[in-house]
């Protein structure tokens, strides 16, 4: 009994640590783009922003909990590059402005006039107000922001689950047509919106986190330190999984009662609204709040660690300061303008984090053999550049008709067949040189 609640908790500090701004805002944008589509489209959704980061907290957990380690099997410059990537993506870039442009969107902008909502002052004051809390609380460390993530997780769980109850008992509407790319490639294209999580990035990153709590409880076994983070994962994971169907199919039911919008914060609000009125959206704008501000603390100081470690003559608080600074910048574009420019960089970076974490798991198959790595992630980086400066209307005219005949390349997976190709000429000359 003991075990289970050990394991139980460290599960839920797992799932605390991914129930972020985007966790919220994209499945009710997928159920309402996905129309009829939605369970094929929600599948692919779940492998990428569910399945894949349970395996990478597996990786990195055997890999010592360390994603530079984990990335120095490539080799140092490339650990060191890669790494710092994936902590700019979850951090100043992407995911913290997100957080701010959430709190606006889900806390500020549904009691503002439509006028003043779409007026550029009240994004900036509340981004202004939001990261002078954000950088005090992170240069102030307190039991302040544990104490709200204790609080915060089964109080979003709560309303999230309150608001799935009521769109199922009196529904707002019934499925709408698909759109998009959701009515030819529903799965693809939920696969790919998978990424917008960033939950793979940050599973490689919150490895060392659960390696910690549980080193925390005495548990100094390597096997055992695995064992549990695989049931946290789970544990994590059935939890998400539930948020993003939840989600999902409120926002699948939604637009007969709020149109249609591009934005999954102002899906949510707006259902919120429909589903429980005044009261509703003020406990949910409360929530969201302190998810967003409890989610932008640990990541802000996650960067301002990482990098104080890598160049230490610069201090943590300095990093903090410049990092806190640029996410406020980034925050005032919109949170539909930073969605749009994080999605070509997620598809360049996702997939190398995605091979990288599948060979890290199969490493005493090839003994660690570094070539099994560069060779996979050539041919990988090679697919994944390409479509990530497609999307930024970037061609190359001769690389694409190459591209073109790869198998699943109009699936946005061309980059899997040459991976494993690459690491299968990388494991012979590894044999071969060995011998």
């Amino acid at each position: 009994m003991k075990f289970i609640k050990e394991n139980l908790a460290v599960g839920l500090l797992l799932f605390a640590l991914f129930l972020g701004a985007g966790n919220i805002i994209f499945p009710p944008l997928l159920g309402q783009q996905a129309g009829e589509h939605i369970t094929v489209a929600m599948i692919g959704f779940l492998i990428t922003g569910v399945g894949l980061p349970l395996l990478a907290i597996v990786a990195v957990a055997k890999a010592g909990g360390d994603l530079q380690l984990l990335a120095n099997r490539v080799n140092p410059v490339f650990g060191i590059i890669f790494t710092s990537i994936v902590y700019l993506a979850i951090g100043p870039f992407f995911a913290v402005p997100r957080t701010g442009s959430v709190s606006y969107e889900i806390g500020i902008a549904p009691f503002l006039s439509e006028t003043a909502a779409n007026h550029w002052a009240p994004l900036f004051i509340t981004s202004v107000i939001f990261f002078a809390l954000i950088l005090y609380l992170a240069i102030n460390p307190s039991k302040l922001v544990d104490r709200v993530g204790k609080i915060l997780t089964p109080a979003l769980l709560i309303v999230i689950l309150l608001l799935a109850i009521k769109s199922f008992v009196t529904p707002m509407g019934e499925s709408s047509l698909a759109v998009g790319k959701y009515t030819t490639s529903p799965f693809t294209e939920g696969f790919i919106q998978g990424y917008l999580t960033m939950d793979v990035l940050s599973a490689l990153v919150f490895g060392i986190v659960i390696l910690q709590a549980l080193r925390g409880m005495g548990m100094s076994d390597t096997k055992k330190q695995v064992k549990t983070t695989i049931f946290a994962g789970i544990v994590a994971a059935i939890g998400l999984a539930f948020v993003y169907i939840s989600l999902g199919y409120i926002g699948n039911t939604s637009v007969d009662a709020i149109g249609v919008s591009d934005n999954g914060g102002i899906i949510i609000a707006k259902s919120a609204d429909v589903l429980f009125g005044n009261l509703g959206s003020i406990i949910l704008s409360i929530t969201i709040l302190l998810a967003c501000i409890s989610t932008a603390v640990g990541l802000l100081t996650a960067n301002a660690q990482f990098f104080n470690k890598l160049f230490p003559k610069i201090s943590y608080r300095t990093f903090l300061i410049v990092f806190t600074i640029f996410s406020l910048a980034i925050t005032n574009v919109g949170l539909s303008t930073i969605i749009n420019t994080s999605l070509p960089v997620l598809l360049i970076i996702y997939p190398l984090a995605m091979v990288l974490m599948v060979l890290s798991l199969l490493d005493n198959f090839f003994k660690g053999g570094q070539i099994v790595y560069i060779l996979a992630l050539i041919p990988t980086f090679m697919v994944s550049l390409y479509d990530g400066l497609k999307l930024m209307k970037i061609e190359i005219v001769p690389y694409e008709n190459f591209l073109n005949a790869l198998p699943l390349y109009e699936q946005s997976l061309g980059w899997l067949v040459p991976a494993i190709v690459g690491a299968i000429v990388g494991f012979i000359i590894h044999k071969i040189s060995k011998k």
